[in-house]
């Protein structure tokens, strides 16, 4: 299997670990916790989270026919970077209540639209010879 198959693959499984423990602790623990609104904010976050997640997969299994691709490669690292900065800071937010870590969440949005721009952009260009 080429490395970048194998990186982005177990990179996007353990995206999806957290995800999962994250969504559960959300719907458990902070489910009677936090105001509906913080709840809100949070669930959110872990719904991008998953969805980036499966993306990471998409992107481990692009890689196993296009290996050498930049564009494939630039798209898992800016679907991980969006689940940090985005979703991290959705969780931050709910958790702590500083309304100033929304400031930094369209960053990570940024991150999640540059990253499938260029998923699409490594699947449509033709192989090169």
């Amino acid at each position: 299997m080429p490395a970048p198959a194998r990186l982005f693959l177990a990179i996007g499984a353990i995206a999806m670990f957290f995800a999962v423990a994250l969504g559960a602790f959300g719907a458990h623990a902070l489910a009677a916790r936090l105001a509906p609104e913080l709840l809100a904010i949070y669930r959110t976050g872990v719904e991008y989270h998953y969805y980036h997640a499966l993306g990471l997969l998409a992107v481990g299994c692009a890689s196993l026919r296009l290996p050498d691709s930049k564009p494939l490669r630039a798209s898992g690292w800016l679907m991980a970077a969006g689940i940090v900065v985005f979703s991290g800071s959705l969780y931050l937010l709910a958790l702590t209540g500083m309304r100033a870590l929304g400031a930094v969440t369209p960053l990570g949005g940024v991150a999640f639209l540059l990253a499938w721009a260029l998923f699409a952009l490594a699947v449509l260009r033709p192989p090169r010879p």
